[in-house]
């Protein structure tokens, strides 16, 4: 009996260790091996990305793909759940998984979620200086993630270009605009008072702006404005931005309470009304939805970086002050 309880004890550390560090082992078998493995883009452990490369004879467009797990756990080897791989290598399309921060790593750095936000992109520009390399096509990358990961793309989306052209690191001065995000179970708001009016039994967002959770968050929401204007995929988006495609698991029920609440799809329904004022592109599919021209994440990635060369100019646009303003719609 002790040895059986050592070695669930033994299980157990081990579990948690893999947890707090991302570690996940190997990949599914439907995921290919990757062309390179385990590429440093800066001086963290966790700042490492895979790389497939697709047989392309000229520069190939790539996908981004950032994984979930609340920015506190996962990693890269989570690829497919966010995609098929192999199908977007058959069509030519180039991918990346990458490995972050965690909230739980920003040190002195607030918010936490600024963290893993900016490793995502910095591991784009460091993408980018790689095309020649690697045989990336860089006015076609579109990301794609689930959750977390759905958030931080939508982010990249729609926040200002990062670049920094005058920079003396070749790396900081890559664009870190994309052509296109196709997101899985995304929070499209980081606003509590938004959250709770589509969602009444919401209770994630408060880790990711250094609150202890829901309440403490709702609590201090005017002190955080500022910062969710900064981090918040609904106020970012702007006329400009480029087409999204948003996937959830249920349909929506908004204003409801949700079984899920934080991957819901009335993240979907309140954010697509929003995108269509701006006149920007947002599909919405979950079971039922209606109108749906794009069943599958790949079906969308392939369309838009198969049938579109570039990306947008802008990003934020005028929707950059909406909740500090105060005149958000719930």
């Amino acid at each position: 009996m002790k040895i059986k309880a050592c070695l669930f004890t033994a299980f157990l550390l081990f579990s948690m260790t893999a947890l707090a560090t991302g570690s996940e082992g190997q990949y599914d078998p439907s995921v290919p091996r990757p062309t390179m493995s385990n590429v440093s883009y800066g001086p963290h452990e966790r700042n490492i990305l895979d790389f497939w490369k697709a047989p392309s004879d000229e520069p190939a467009p790539l996908v981004f793909v950032i994984h979930g797990g609340s920015w506190a756990f996962g990693s890269k080897e989570r690829v497919h759940r966010s995609v098929d791989v192999g199908t977007l290598l058959e069509n030519g399309i180039s991918v990346v998984a990458i490995n972050y921060r965690f909230l739980s790593q920003a040190g002195n750095v607030f918010p936490p979620v600024a963290v893993p936000l900016h490793d995502a992109a910095r591991a784009l520009q460091f993408v980018r200086s790689k095309a020649s390399e690697w045989n990336v096509d860089t006015t076609r990358i579109g990301a794609a993630g689930g959750s977390a990961g759905a958030c931080t793309s939508l982010w990249l989306a729609y926040h200002d270009d990062l670049a920094v052209p005058d920079s003396n690191n070749p790396v900081a001065r890559e664009s870190t605009r994309l052509s296109c995000v196709a997101a899985k179970d995304a929070q499209t708001t980081l606003d509590p008072v938004q959250m709770k009016a589509w969602t009444p039994n919401s209770r994630y967002g408060g880790e990711a702006f250094g609150q202890k959770d829901f309440e403490q968050f709702l609590a201090k929401r005017e002190s955080l404005l500022p910062w969710i204007s900064e981090y918040s995929p609904y106020v970012l988006a702007g006329p400009e931005a480029p087409p999204v495609a948003l996937f959830y698991l249920a349909p929506p029920s908004m204003g409801q309470p949700q079984e899920d609440p934080t991957h819901t799809a009335n993240f979907g329904v309140g954010f697509k009304e929003h995108c269509r004022k701006l006149g920007i592109e947002c599909e919405l599919v979950y079971p039922d939805a209606p109108e749906v021209k794009f069943a599958t994440v790949e079906d969308f990635l392939i369309a838009k970086l198969k049938g579109v060369v570039g990306f947008p100019k802008g990003g934020r646009g005028q929707a950059g002050n909406r909740i500090r303003e105060g005149s958000c719609s719930l």
